[in-house]
């Protein structure tokens, strides 16, 4: 491509400074050639396996996020093709991450700003590794369908790490982080390769604000809405015909928390969801029924305890009684792991806001008068 190029060499005798340009090109000077004449190279990289908004972001805000990391290159887009131009080094370095990006949303199908400078960003083993896909056995489960379940977020994938390595993990993160999901995924998982005999998954039933007290139906009718995303996960895990296989000779269960008293679970893939929504004397109660070749997932989110005001969540002390016990891991999840709706992430981010807002006041109120 020939034409009339600024070419960034502040060494260079013959560059000048140019009115109205700052930064790498304040000083440079007039070349009239071709790029191979400066020794300079363009590529064009095709989109067509990812959609291109998801790729770009709304109003192009991903795209700004690459032009700023590669100041030096005149990157441009057009439909699902995005063309690089610039020095070789700089193109090729672009290139590896662009392909990395690809690479991720051909898996998950969308990034998050975040996640898509993190990508921009890490040049160490580390960083790398945690997005590119050098293990593509790593699917946990193959749902009904073809459909294929695997950890998509860099916290679900140390969940799946920790639950490989501990016979107990705790998962505690925000609504729609996938705790539950990738908690039953490894349950099923293990089930079906034979390392479990049974999977119990348990709540407490325990009300979100609104009474079910006096709905119609027997005991059974009335708890199964308290654990309908536990069915909802498993529907999309195993074919309908099987499931109700599973239900019916109780290789898969689905009970109360309150109905694990007494029993001792040996054998067996055992997920306390909710677990937030327990109390003190209940977590202890479920710990303790653990058995041999047993593995437990307790999940919870400490910010949304449901239990009436006279009774205590007993999963913080857990965390600090447990925290330092060999064979027990505790994983974070955070908005950056939310798999629903984008908005979930800014919802999670702004009552985050107002309850430090809101304890910071307090820690104001109750400070002594000077």
């Amino acid at each position: 491509m020939s034409g009339l190029y600024l070419v960034n060499n502040t060494k260079d005798p013959l560059s000048r400074t140019v009115p109205g340009l700052d930064g790498p090109f304040a000083k440079c000077k007039l070349f009239c050639g071709t790029l191979k004449d400066l020794n300079l190279t363009e590529t064009i990289i095709n989109l067509e396996t990812v959609n291109p908004i998801e790729f770009f972001g709304v109003n192009n805000g991903k795209l700004d996020i690459l032009k700023k990391k590669f100041p030096l290159l005149k990157i441009l887009s057009r439909g699902t093709q995005i063309k690089l131009s610039g020095s070789p080094e700089q193109v090729e370095t672009a290139k590896e991450k662009i392909d990395l990006l690809v690479q991720y949303l051909e898996r998950n199908g969308h990034v998050s700003e975040n996640y898509f400078e993190q990508i921009l960003g890490g040049d160490d083993a580390e960083t790398v590794d945690h997005f590119v896909d050098r293990h593509p056995n790593d699917i946990l489960v193959f749902g009904p369908n073809g459909k294929t379940v695997r950890a998509r977020t860099i916290n679900q994938k140390k969940m799946v790490g920790a639950a490989e390595k501990n016979d107990i993990v705790f998962a505690i993160g925000p609504a729609g982080t996938g705790k539950t999901y990738t908690a039953v995924a490894l349950a099923v998982r293990a089930l079906k390769n034979k390392m479990v005999k049974k999977i119990i998954l348990t709540r407490p039933a325990v009300e979100a604000g609104e009474s079910l007290g006096f709905l119609p139906g027997d005991l059974k009718e009335k708890i199964d809405p308290y654990l309908r995303p536990l069915y909802d996960a498993l529907d999309d895990m195993i074919p309908a015909d099987k499931l109700g296989y599973y239900m019916s000779t109780r290789t898969i269960e689905i009970a109360p928390l309150a109905y694990m008293r007494g029993r001792t679970l040996d054998n067996a893939f055992i997920i306390l969801d909710e677990a937030q929504n327990a109390t003190d004397l209940q977590l202890k109660m479920f710990l303790t029924r653990i058995g041999a070749n047993a593995k437990a997932i307790i999940t919870g989110d400490l910010t949304q305890v449901d239990l009436p005001k006279n009774q205590k969540s007993g999963l913080a002390k857990a965390l600090y009684l447990l925290r330092n016990i060999d064979g027990i891991a505790h994983i974070e999840l955070d908005e950056e792991d939310v798999v629903r709706h984008r908005l979930v992430k800014a919802i999670i981010r702004a009552y985050d806001k107002d309850k430090q807002e809101h304890d910071e006041q307090q820690n104001n109120d109750h400070r002594p008068r000077q």
